[in-house]
């Protein structure tokens, strides 16, 4: 078969931001270089610098474009359920790329496409009766919240991909009823009980404690 000659075939932006979040996929953001892309696209490195000034700016636009993909729901007026529900929106969203996560916890680069909701968690919590100060201190102790409980799912569920017991579950498989009494009772049901999804319940218990 001839050898391909000649200039690399033309790229769009909308193209490498597709293949970017392919390589993130299956690399994790750190794997995610010019080079790497350039591959997964046929092209070459500097062919995307004519599109993206650098990985900043390519995971700004791969946050943005997800973004403008998701539906936004309609919001309940009474603030506290309100400020629930743009939280668990927000929690979906993320769930959907929990490799965002790891970005926007950095903050240093901020999606506009995703203000929407810190936009009305800040706004639910105002409404509710915080000053402005306090209702940005609510949405920044909801979003820590959100991240890491994400963060330890993705951690949790690479584990268990991995197969067989872990150290935790041998652990709590012969835990000292005398010494433990409460946890050796739960027992080895303790990697069951601990996958459940409690992200509703926590942050309604958060909203609760946080507004007035």
């Amino acid at each position: 078969m001839p050898t391909r000659t000649g200039r690399p075939p033309k790229i769009s932006r909308a193209e490498i931001v597709t293949a970017a979040d392919r390589v993130i996929e299956q690399d994790g953001v750190a794997g995610l270089t010019m080079r790497r892309l350039a591959k997964e696209v046929g092209s070459t490195a500097m062919a995307i610098y004519h599109h993206v000034r650098d990985k900043d700016e390519l995971l700004l636009l791969l946050l943005d474009s997800y973004a403008a993909t998701l539906p936004k729901p309609e919001l309940p007026r009474e603030p506290r359920e309100r400020l629930v529900a743009a939280a668990v929106a927000m929690h979906e969203a993320l769930s959907g790329r929990p490799w965002a996560v790891e970005v926007l916890r950095a903050d240093d680069l901020v999606s506009v496409g995703a203000l929407w909701y810190p936009e009305h968690i800040v706004d639910a919590a105002m409404r509710a009766g915080l000053s402005l100060e306090e209702a940005v201190d609510a949405y920044r102790i909801v979003w820590h919240y959100t991240a890491g409980e994400i963060s330890a799912k993705v951690a949790a569920g690479k584990r268990r991909e991995e197969g067989g017991t872990t150290y935790r579950e041998r652990v709590f498989a012969d835990l000292d009823a005398a010494r433990f009494p409460r946890l050796s009772e739960v027992g080895e049901r303790w990697a069951e009980l601990t996958a459940r999804d409690t992200y509703a319940k926590g942050v309604r218990a958060l909203a609760q404690g946080l507004l007035p």
